[in-house]
């Protein structure tokens, strides 16, 4: 029986890989290009800091007080386009779910609305014995679980309210009790940090054309609002500050609105190259839609406030790089000069990792005394706070189990939905729209033609009785090399090649699936190549808070800072690619491609930008960037295979359509959500290309086929090859 057992396992081992093609790495050879994992992140950087370079040029040119003036205004305007801002106000409908009287001060426990049933819960602490209004502080939490219940935030809070303030404070989306994701079952969240969830309903948002800081500005916004209404408070004399998520926060709104007198964002401010030289880019609200791209950086936001008194409250051991702080504390002290108020802009920091020290608390109470007009000690003294419980706003402590309501997707699927109504009356006119998709998909991927001037590096031959195989450098369209490995049955089909591109990597590719090896046995040469961010040529050493379930969506916003995509980036490669066969392998015959997994994303862009790959395969795509915006649980797997921003403008299913007339099939796709498309999901999915192919008497040449239907995959696909 065991003798038996290990025949079978022989045989199918066999059967799976070609007995000379398991060593198929290069990059174990060729040292130099060790690094090569970091490819994709390092080209998206080096397009980041090119882009920055532009923009220092431009500041450097502004000397007279009329042109900085003209930067403000350059600023708000490009935030208010990049935030997608913001829908007329609607009423607050503010609610008191509880009254703490504590020493000297009371807390208002307070839910509002900032839109139309989406929640907000927060805490207002006003000091006894105010015989008029007095100034107010909205204090901005960081990415805590428990919202503005930190004991840290909480002593801030307090120290404020013993010296006066009227103290204001809120949870942000995905902390303290307004967790979106919610495991009711186990009555906990379902990430186990807020960065997560904050960046899981944020890829959603870019691929809809924003960045989800537009509702937690929003919510600062509306929180104002709700501040100017309070008899205890004077409108002229409101500050705001925060640390790290809350530094960010305090950033965006007092560069946003004027209401905000004071600002002491701490810990936070840096810039964009030391950024992307360190941690790299954090969560989905830290990342504005094309920010870098758009001209703009982390001094903006001071640079926007001018002459509004702003501190900038710093540690130097942070993770938010002291020199980029140091750096935009220089350039936004121009400003403050040419408008001869120097003195209102200040940057204190502390030899300290990215926490709040007794040296920066006292030196931010001193700052909101002075310009606040609120004058006494700043020492920072101990005090009694209240706890998590006592603090708890709503009954079951979450708004979701509390009063159910809006959420992020929900929000955003709204306005996706609106933009979806567009692109589907822009189908109407199939003609124009088709001819529009392929500068659509260039612009938006960021895709670029590539030029081929740089010879490719053989690399090694190996000849087995039925086949051969070489190894190849192909010059990428960064600075990295492409692996790319030949494999040529000796029987082979004249002049007819197809390309292979695995999510998994080619290794994946070639020694855990029996297609290569059943697409060699029928004659077919193939050629396979791993992509960036792709088998040997990723992930890369960065992951940060926001590797969601092994994927790191950081990466992605890298891309999407510098108006760029993972997808733009590989098709090129892919066109790259064809050109190498065509241009160094010498074949001019039939070229053919097959995709596994999500990365059929990046082959059904690169073969619209390159018409002579004229049969395409996709086996196990997720069919549309739309299914993914329109799934709350989505797989985090695919957001590295979208294209943000597309959303009422274009869609892989345009891309299919627009292959006409050359065949396509789609082979057991996936829905967003990582499980199997059903028949119908598919024909919803894909009825655009089905009916441009119909319309067109070439239905036979767009196929799809449900996993259901397919249970001998590789034998159909290559019936399918051979028009059988």
């Amino acid at each position: 029986m065991k003798l038996s057992l290990l025949i079978v396992f022989v045989s199918l081992m066999l059967f799976l890989v070609p007995s000379r093609a398991q060593d198929i790495s290069l990059f174990n050879y060729w040292h130099y290009y060790s690094d090569i994992q970091n490819a994709l992140y390092k080209n998206h950087c080096h397009d980041v800091f090119q882009l920055l370079e532009k923009r220092k040029a431009e500041v450097d040119r502004i000397d007279t007080k009329e042109g900085w003036i003209e930067r403000q205004k350059f600023i708000k305007d490009k935030m208010a386009g990049i935030l997608r801002m913001f829908p007329g106000k609607t009423p607050l409908n503010p609610k008191i779910t509880g009254i703490i009287n504590r020493d000297g001060y009371r807390i208002e426990k307070i839910i509002y609305e900032s839109l139309p049933g989406y929640y907000v819960t927060g805490a207002i602490y006003i000091p006894d014995g105010l015989m008029e209004k007095c100034p107010a502080i909205f204090y901005a939490c960081g990415h805590s679980v428990e919202g503005f219940r930190v004991k840290i935030y909480q002593h801030v809070i307090v120290n404020l309210v013993k010296k006066g303030f009227v103290v204001f404070t809120i949870d942000p989306m995905g902390q303290g009790e307004r967790f979106e994701y919610w495991n009711h079952k186990h009555n906990e969240p379902k990430f186990p940090i807020p960065d997560h969830e904050h960046s899981y309903a944020g890829a959603q948002c870019l691929m809809t054309g924003y960045s989800v800081a537009s509702y937690f500005i929003w919510d600062v916004i509306r929180g104002l609002d709700y501040m100017v209404t309070r008899k205890e408070v004077d409108p002229g004399r409101i500050g705001m500050t925060g640390r790290s998520g809350g530094g960010n926060l305090t950033a965006y709104a007092g560069a946003i609105d004027d209401r905000i007198y004071a600002a002491a964002p701490e810990c936070y401010i840096t810039n964009y190259n030391y950024l992307c030289r360190s941690i790299g880019p954090q969560c989905a609200e830290q990342n504005l839609f094309k920010f870098v791209a758009g001209g703009l950086d982390h001094a903006d936001f001071i640079v926007a406030r001018a002459p509004d008194p702003t501190m900038i409250i710093s540690t130097t051991r942070d993770f938010f790089s002291i020199q980029g702080t140091l750096e935009s504390y220089a350039e936004a002290r121009r400003i403050f000069e040419m408008m001869d108020s120097g003195e209102r802009l200040t940057m204190v920091q502390d030899d300290a990792i990215h926490t709040s020290t007794r040296k920066n608390r006292e030196a931010m109470y001193s700052f909101f005394q002075k310009y606040l007009d609120n004058p006494g000690d700043p020492a920072d003294v101990e005090v009694d706070i209240p706890g998590p419980e006592e603090l708890k706003v709503t009954e079951t402590g979450q708004t979701t189990t509390f009063l159910g309501g809006e959420t992020i997707f929900s929000l955003n699927k709204k306005i996706a939905g609106k933009d979806d109504g567009v692109l589907n009356d822009s189908r109407v006119n199939d003609e124009k729209h088709l001819d529009s998709v392929m500068t659509m998909a260039a612009g938006l991927s960021g895709f670029r033609e590539p030029a081929y001037d740089q010879a490719p590096v053989f690399s090694g031959r190996y000849v087995d009785p039925d086949y051969t195989m070489e190894k190849f450098l192909v010059p990428g369209s960064g600075l990295y090399m492409l692996p790319v490995v030949l494999l040529k049955p000796n029987d082979f089909i004249e002049n007819e090649i197809i390309l292979m591109f695995d999510t998994e990597g080619m290794d994946h590719a070639v020694k855990k699936d029996s297609l290569v090896n059943q697409l060699l046995k029928q004659g077919y040469t193939v050629l396979l190549s791993d992509l960036p961010g792709l088998g040997s040529l990723g992930p890369g050493y960065l992951k940060g808070d926001s590797f969601i379930e092994g994927i790191s969506y950081n990466q992605w916003f890298t891309a999407v800072l510098a108006g760029r995509s993972h997808v733009g980036l590989r098709s090129e490669d892919i066109v790259r690619i064809v050109r190498f066969i065509k241009n160094d392998l010498k074949i001019f015959g039939d070229i053919s491609a097959i995709s596994k997994g999500p990365v059929g994303s990046d082959l059904i862009h690169a073969c619209t930008f390159e018409k002579s790959i004229m049969k395409i395969c996709l086996v196990n795509p997720f069919l549309s960037f739309n299914d993914m915006i329109n799934t709350r649980f989505y797989k985090p797997g695919y957001v590295p295979f979208t294209v943000a921003g597309t959303t009422g403008i274009y869609d892989l299913p345009d891309l299919m359509a627009a292959l006409i007339p050359r065949k396509v099939l789609i082979h057991s796709p996936y829905q967003a959500d990582g499980t199997y498309a059903t028949n119908q999901k598919i024909q919803t999915e894909l009825a655009y290309p089905a009916g441009t192919y119909l319309q067109q008497g070439l239905s036979t040449n767009f196929r799809t086929v449900s996993e259901s239907e397919g249970r001998e995959m590789y034998k159909e696909i290559i019936a399918w090859f051979q028009n059988q």
